[in-house]
């Protein structure tokens, strides 16, 4: 039974991701227009838009990669601004980039930067997440010997190493063929049962909406959808990605 003190405590616990009035310009191009938004804890949030609408530049402020023009950012209760470092042991960070050593194997990339965020028992951790990702049997080669797919495995390994709270996904899937990109988002869905907020930026209609909790669209550097996926269906979707940001690819 849920009682009233429970309901006022879960309604007092501050969101993962918190963003107000977050603009970034770059010269005169005004990039993001005062984006507030909110991600719930274990709240799982895909962010669709086409080439342009500000994406990536939104994930880059909220990684620390990048500094906002205005607005303010609170991560798992902490204030980006104020406390960057702390901050950063609370995201995991993925994108097209794997920032991954091609010359370190596979656990001793894993072991650098565990190393980087004090991991407990380090070891053991490396074994398992290269294990959540497929990839024990590869773990004494070098990166370089990957192809793109595992590479970006590896890149998943890195991110949730340190057992971050949040996750921040750059359209991770960028330059894999179809099969690699399928398992890449099989690799990701697994993640959900760890309750780890989790924010996704693609272009992929169908793959998205096979993740989300909660779909987002962004045009023209505006937050202009915000539902849950419940309520869309992949064509309902693209009706309103025309609709709203002009149906851009």
């Amino acid at each position: 039974m849920v009682t009233t003190a429970t309901r006022q405590a879960q309604q007092t616990v501050a969101p993962a991701i918190w963003t107000r009035g977050v603009s970034k310009t770059f010269g005169h191009f005004r990039a993001l227009r005062g984006i507030d938004l909110s991600v719930e804890r274990g709240e799982f949030v895909v962010l669709f838009g086409p080439n342009g609408a500000g994406k990536t530049t939104f994930l880059r402020i909220l990684a620390g990669l990048s500094k906002p023009t205005a607005g303010r950012v609170i991560l798992d209760g902490s204030d980006l601004a104020a406390d960057p470092g702390e901050v950063r042991r609370k995201i995991g960070v993925i994108s097209h980039q794997t920032f991954v050593y091609d010359d370190l194997t596979a656990e001793e990339n894993l072991r650098f930067f565990g190393q980087m965020f004090d991991v407990p028992r380090l070891g053991q951790r490396v074994a398992e997440v290269l294990a959540q990702v497929g990839l024990s049997r590869r773990a004494h080669d070098r990166a370089r010997t990957f192809s793109r797919g595992m590479q970006q495995r590896l890149s998943i390994a890195r991110a949730v190493l340190h057992n971050p709270p949040i996750l921040l996904l750059d359209e991770p899937d960028t330059g894999l063929d179809e099969r690699a990109a399928e398992m890449l988002h099989a690799v990701i869905r697994g993640l959900e049962g760890e309750k780890r907020s989790v924010l996704l930026t693609t272009h992929h209609f169908e793959r998205g909406l096979a993740m989300a909790s909660r779909v987002c669209l962004l045009a023209e550097g505006r937050l202009v959808l915000d539902r849950p996926r419940a309520e869309l269906t992949p064509d309902l979707l693209r009706q309103e990605f025309a609709r709203l940001a002009g149906g851009k690819a």
